[in-house]
């Protein structure tokens, strides 16, 4: 597709791994835009969000059915608040579920909507492999096209394929732990610096997945996702999309293709983005977006501190008192 190349900021929103006890409970006391939103999702994913990310219990936060619901929340409360200021983006992206947040921010899915497919997204995956049974890793320092050679003849004994292309000399693997383990040995063997074993329990964005896409499917369907206000980076083939049906099948093809982050970033810049803001909880994409690219400014919206840091830097006129 074609997109006349504008410029300004584009907003990029984290996924699972970003979150901590204590997102967004600042900028909820001083925002009423924000509260609103966790209000909105809280109703809609049938949970108390605002007390999940506020209070935890973290063992709570990081259950994956509530972990993906809490984040897609935090960081369309910031969208909120960026959007009372007058910022609105040239783009989006998003990293995994940030994507399904990216479509919401963007004007495809209400608040509510994307609450309680982020809910079901999150469980659907949980549900797809049985715990133990899978892993991911995260390969640095090794050519990517090696680590496609080693998953490929670590294939042979169970699926295992790249999973994200993060930044340049970082690429996750995932699906059977086996499989995963073997690759893991050989990427060593053709001198990766570093192999890591994630903990997370889910081996995201492989063939594994495809029982979890098979039924968001429906949800998405059910949803109506509309044409969305500008475009966003698709993670499945980091183009930029806006068209309704470009939208879902995105939504749907990066639980169980590559997540093709770097790709989503340039993708970004050639649209026109200077800026990007990570808006959401940490800064783990803005770690990332450093190795990416030069050619745009990073910050990252959590709070109001960050909030008026970011402000200040896109010069709006003086820094803007919360609302009481």
């Amino acid at each position: 597709m074609t997109h006349v190349r504008l410029y300004g900021p584009a907003f990029v929103f984290p996924g699972q791994g970003s979150q901590y006890v204590g997102m967004g409970k600042a900028l909820c006391n001083e925002y009423p835009e924000a509260r609103a939103v966790f209000d909105e999702a809280s109703d809609a994913a049938g949970a108390d969000l605002a007390k999940l990310c506020f209070e935890g219990p973290e063992s709570e936060l990081n259950r994956t059915e509530n972990t993906q619901p809490a984040i897609l929340t935090m960081s369309l409360a910031v969208n909120a608040v960026l959007s009372a200021m007058h910022i609105k983006p040239v783009a989006a992206a998003g990293h995994s579920l940030g994507e399904l947040t990216a479509v919401a921010a963007a004007g495809g899915l209400t608040v509510g909507q994307a609450a309680a497919i982020a809910k079901n997204r999150g469980k659907y995956m949980q549900e797809a492999v049985p715990e133990g049974k899978g892993l991911m890793a995260a390969i640095l320092g090794l050519d990517a096209e090696k680590i496609r050679e080693a998953c490929s003849e670590a294939s042979s004994i169970g699926v295992v394929s790249p999973a994200n292309y993060n930044s340049p000399g970082q690429v996750v693997i995932a699906g059977e732990r086996a499989a995963v383990g073997k690759a893991s040995e050989l990427c060593q063997a053709m001198g990766a610096k570093k192999v890591v074993p994630l903990a997370v329990s889910v081996p995201s964005h492989c063939m594994l997945m495809a029982p979890a896409a098979e039924r968001l499917k429906g949800d998405l369907e059910a949803a109506g996702i509309k044409d969305l206000d500008y475009p966003i980076a698709s993670n499945a083939s980091g183009k930029l999309v806006d068209k309704a049906d470009d939208v879902k099948d995105g939504l749907l093809r990066q639980l169980t293709m590559p997540l093709l982050w770097e790709d989503c970033v340039h993708a970004l810049v050639m649209h026109g983005a200077d800026t990007l803001i990570e808006a959401g909880p940490g800064k783990v994409l803005s770690g990332l977006i450093k190795r990416i690219t030069k050619e745009a400014e990073i910050r990252n919206v959590e709070d109001a501190v960050s909030l008026n840091t970011t402000l200040d830097y896109l010069s709006i006129g003086c820094k803007i008192s919360p609302k009481k």
